[in-house]
């Protein structure tokens, strides 16, 4: 059974930093492209960064140069770290699996989320 849990929420400081983990199992995985998504009150869910199986990495918008992600294979994690966050950042962040190696704009499997909160 898939299961993705992500941890490092909280509320800061514009200007601050946050790292955000999720913690994956079920599932094979360092042959699966993993993403992380979010998605604030009243507004659609958007695409933040995704990492294929081999590394190779993509942003959302403009927030490459604040976010970068990345994976670690020995402990089936998924890392989002985010700096100089901004207000507009505030947001629900989850993590998601997609079946295939590569990325593309569909993902299967989903986690609960963790909340962030940048206060001005």
């Amino acid at each position: 059974q898939v299961r993705l849990v992500e941890s490092g929420g909280g509320s800061v400081q514009a200007g601050e930093s946050l790292r955000l983990s999720c913690a994956a199992s079920g599932f094979t995985y360092k042959s699966h492209c993993m993403a992380w998504f979010r998605q604030a009150p009243g507004k659609e869910r958007e695409g933040v960064a995704s990492i294929s199986f081999n590394g190779r990495t993509s942003y959302g918008g403009d927030l490459q140069g604040r976010f970068t992600i990345s994976r670690d294979n020995a402990k089936n994690t998924l890392y989002l770290q985010m700096n100089s966050l901004k207000p507009e950042d505030t947001a629900m962040y989850y993590c998601a699996v997609r079946r295939w190696p590569y990325c593309s704009e569909v993902f299967d499997y989903w986690g609960q989320g963790t909340q962030v909160t940048v206060s001005s």
